[in-house]
């Protein structure tokens, strides 16, 4: 119903940091921050993804409350559950995926994959 909530606001508040990071031109050189974008993609797309699937199966309505579950009584405690047991796992698994991949994309050099690639 409301899974897709957390992660949406995740990647609201991804995109605020990042173009704060280049309207200051800040220049940091970690591996967390070049990959910022990677997880602002990744967690646009899923929840773009999950907005569509929940229209499709009906759990979101273009007719204000927009959550079925607001519709009857105690829905947003369904909804709050929800979105602490579903949603927060899922931003966490998504962020976590993307701390490895950054990890691992910083420690191989790029004449390692290049030359690699070339063979």
């Amino acid at each position: 119903m409301s899974c897709f909530v957390v992660p949406l606001a995740q990647a609201v508040v991804t995109s605020a940091i990042r173009k704060s990071n280049e309207k200051n031109n800040r220049s940091d050189h970690s591996a967390f921050a070049r990959h910022l974008p990677a997880l602002e993609k990744m967690l646009w797309g899923g929840s773009v993804m999950l907005v569509v699937d929940h229209i499709i199966n009906g759990e979101l309505t273009w007719r204000f409350p927009f959550f079925t579950a607001l519709e009857n009584a105690g829905g947003g405690a369904v909804m709050l559950r929800e979105m602490l047991t579903v949603g927060v796992p899922m931003s966490i698994v998504i962020t976590a995926v993307w701390a490895v991949y950054a990890i691992l994309k910083s420690r191989v050099p790029k004449s390692r994959v290049s030359s690699q690639l070339n063979n």
